[in-house]
């Protein structure tokens, strides 16, 4: 079955899409990428989008035109996909969406909203699409969060590495950063540890008046100068104190969270930069001390970031850190190739969570159905879960 996966981040600057053939063999699933596809978020809408979410208020005919106008762009980057990379021919569409928010209240999740009408990509693509994939997960008492946690369980966290002696680490450096280990019973647990590019992000935006969105190559990083106090400060979120499993996002980590944080003094843009580097680089490195890990694979936005990259090396110099492309998948691509997944177990009728990683009672079937131009035909029920994960080329 050739599925298309697609998303639009924490930092909702562009729709990323990746293409997959996918097959299971007894216990294992196979996977062979075949290629990503990505288009920028256009400019209006992503205002329109930034000027929508947390802690800005909005309103209801707002998030319906949201719906509507990111259901038909995310039509047109799934079309697109099938169409120059699937070859036109994809069976299967998923769409995470783009979060405009995740309720959480102390260490419970209560619910999630992600946004993009299904019945747009359907009708663009003429393909069965796969929606809402957080919202079941929570009805069992989940966080919907990490969802990587059902990848990196089948892909990375290897028995094989187990049983050599490799305490192995999956981390997503996004806008939010979680990660996902075994504990030392071998249960899989995962959780998001804090701010990646969201804070960093925010602050090159603020700072330049949007003309600026990231910072580019960590240079702004690289010639600053971390500010002891306001470290200090970001360091003390009761956040980063509650346990596993946990979940975050823009709703707490926002431009005027640093402006808060900043109380009033003023902080030069590369120095505030150098900072909010190292508030990720110390939690990522944190999270490798407590779980003991001695070997950490990286993937998301922020690998391209080589700033934050040598920081987290300083800082664990006895942690292995390699890229998940060494498991077959492109490290910008994870995500969309994730959701492939996730969308690909739904319609075979398989979990696609991992209860002891989101902290759910149990796992559940994710995700809503839309039908494209045929009605929907479904594979017959899978009788068994996979373990394991084959990357082919």
């Amino acid at each position: 079955m050739t599925v298309i996966g697609i998303l639009s981040g924490t930092s909702y600057d562009a729709v990323d899409a990746a293409v997959a053939d996918f097959a299971l063999d007894g216990t294992d699933v196979v996977c062979r990428p075949r290629g990503t596809y990505s288009a920028d978020m256009p400019d209006d809408l992503r205002a329109r989008l930034a000027a929508a979410l947390p802690p800005h208020s909005t309103t209801l005919s707002e998030v319906c035109r949201l719906d509507t106008e990111l259901g038909k762009f995310f039509g047109t980057v799934a079309a697109r996909a099938n169409d120059e990379v699937a070859g036109g021919g994809a069976h299967l569409v998923i769409s995470h969406g783009q979060t405009v928010y995740h309720w959480v209240d102390g260490d419970h999740a209560l619910g999630t909203l992600q946004l993009g009408a299904a019945a747009w990509i359907a009708e663009a693509t003429g393909l069965t699409t796969v929606t809402d994939l957080r919202t079941r997960d929570i009805t069992r008492g989940g966080h919907a969060a990490p969802l990587a946690s059902t990848l990196d369980e089948l892909l990375v966290l290897s028995e094989d590495s187990e049983a050599s002696g490799v305490r192995r680490g999956s981390l997503n450096l996004g806008g939010i950063a979680n990660i996902t280990v075994r504990d030392r019973d071998g249960r899989v647990i995962a959780y998001d540890i804090g701010p990646a590019n969201a804070l960093m992000d925010s602050a090159v935006v603020d700072a330049t008046g949007g003309t600026e969105r990231m910072d580019k190559g960590g240079a702004r990083a690289a010639r600053g100068t971390v500010d002891p106090k306001l470290l200090d400060r970001l360091l003390a979120e009761p956040y980063y104190r509650l346990a596993p499993p946990k979940s975050t996002g823009k709703e707490l980590f926002h431009a005027d969270y640093v402006r808060d944080a900043l109380d009033g003094r003023t902080v030069a843009t590369d120095d505030l930069l150098a900072t909010l580097t190292e508030l990720t680089a110390q939690l990522v490195v944190e999270a490798c001390r407590d779980h003991d890990v001695t070997e950490l694979v990286v993937a998301g936005g922020g690998v391209r970031n080589p700033t934050l990259m040598r920081r987290i090396a300083d800082l664990a110099p006895a942690t292995r850190i390699r890229p998940i492309d060494d498991f077959g998948l492109p490290a910008q691509g994870k995500e969309a190739y994730l959701f492939a997944l996730l969308g690909y177990l739904s319609v075979h009728g398989l979990e696609g969570t991992v209860p002891s990683a989101t902290g759910a009672r149990r796992g559940a079937i994710l995700g809503s159905l839309t039908p494209g131009a045929q009605p929907i035909e479904l594979p017959r029920p899978a009788a068994v879960r996979p373990r394991h994960m084959r990357v082919i080329a």
